[in-house]
């Protein structure tokens, strides 16, 4: 930052002093310098403060009737839109108490009367250059911060729309639309939502971890890829032979994150989360599920979730297999399978939502 930037002809000082012959003074010792403005009290000073243009500096004279300098310097401080002008007080008072009080009330320096042009100067000087350089900071800085929301704004809008369009290469194999990856993952977040004040559900469902499973939803069946057509577009039944191979879709999903996830230099939450959801979100709550055979707690919350939004969905959807279920029909499906299929605690709240879910449904409507 350049010695001109920091020292504008543009800087303005607010002289305060209800003595004429001060405020003249002062007036004709900064004019050329700066702007200036002057008042003849401390209610005349916060008057001009409302202004829309504020001054970078006040020389404030302490001793006046009405409001005086303290006075003025603290309401000047406690309004967020003039803290951060520096004060410096003007007065012929050199107590050590009396500048203490000044310093408690805001002020960033003292000038004695009668004063010293070269020592006015170079204090006005001083303490504008000192605000020019924080405003220049803080500018900066808010520049920075925007550029950062802005960019990472960027990436996460890169990284949904890449997750959608990876998982619709899987859900196109069997005819499935994009809408169906939209209902689950909002399926996803309402059951989230409420259960994340549930004590068994508090840590695992923080707000940061809500949005990450909420985005890796969408990957739950990115293995599918990798299944022939012949058993993925079967209209019948398949055979023990064809369901093992179907059933090796969570493999592959797991496979295929934990081969983007090692291309990464550091550990990600949210391939973690993926590749659990992708993984196990087959598992069931009994353990007959697939591909680990995993019982209760040990199938990860995600994936439990993921079951949950998984199967409703399934069942209202028409497959190559079977026409939609009615939503009331689904909702008695999977309150049957509490306690076997899913986790209960999950059922309840789904129990508690299923008009979200229906209205998701109809909102995402193929």
């Amino acid at each position: 930052m350049t010695d001109s930037a920091l020292a504008s002809p543009r800087q303005t000082v607010l002289i305060v002093d209800d003595t004429p012959e001060n405020l003249t003074l002062l007036y004709g010792l900064l004019k050329d310098h700066y702007r200036t403005q002057i008042a003849n009290s401390g209610e005349r000073a916060l008057e001009l403060l409302e202004g829309e243009t504020l001054p970078d500096l006040l020389l404030l004279d302490v001793m006046m009737p009405g409001i005086g300098g303290f006075e003025t310097c603290r309401q000047v401080k406690a309004n967020p839109r003039t803290a951060r002008i520096p004060v410096i007080f003007l007065t012929s008072m050199g107590e050590n108490e009396n500048e203490q009080a000044g310093f408690d009330a805001g002020a960033v320096d003292y000038i004695i009367k009668p004063i010293s042009p070269p020592i006015v100067l170079a204090r006005v000087k001083t303490h504008l250059r000192l605000k020019a350089a924080a405003d220049f900071l803080e500018d900066k800085a808010a520049f920075l911060q925007s550029e950062v929301e802005r960019r990472t704004h960027e990436v996460q809008v890169v990284q949904d729309v890449t997750i959608l369009a990876l998982a619709s290469l899987a859900e196109t194999r069997d005819h499935e639309t994009g809408n169906h990856l939209r209902r689950t993952q909002n399926y996803v977040l309402a059951l989230c939502t409420q259960l994340r004040g549930h004590p068994r559900f508090q840590a695992a469902l923080e707000e940061e971890t809500i949005q990450e499973l909420f985005k890796s939803a969408p990957l739950h069946d990115i293995g599918k890829v990798g299944i022939p057509d012949h058993i993925l577009l079967k209209p019948g039944k398949l055979t023990p032979e064809e369901f093992e191979i179907m059933k090796t879709h969570t493999t592959l999903g797991r496979d295929t994150i934990a081969a983007a996830e090692r291309l990464l230099n550091s550990p990600s939450s949210f391939l973690r989360h993926a590749k659990e959801i992708a993984y196990s979100h087959q598992e069931k709550w009994d353990g007959s599920g697939y591909p680990q055979g995993l019982v209760g707690d040990d199938i990860p919350v995600s994936a439990r979730l993921m079951a949950v939004a998984d199967v409703y969905d399934a069942l209202i959807s028409r497959r190559v297999y079977k026409p939609p279920f009615p939503h009331e029909q689904a909702v008695s499906i999977i309150r049957e399978g509490c306690g076997s299929h899913f986790d209960p605690d999950i059922i309840a709240a789904f129990l508690t939502i299923t008009e979200t879910f229906r209205a998701i449904a109809e909102r995402y409507t193929d």
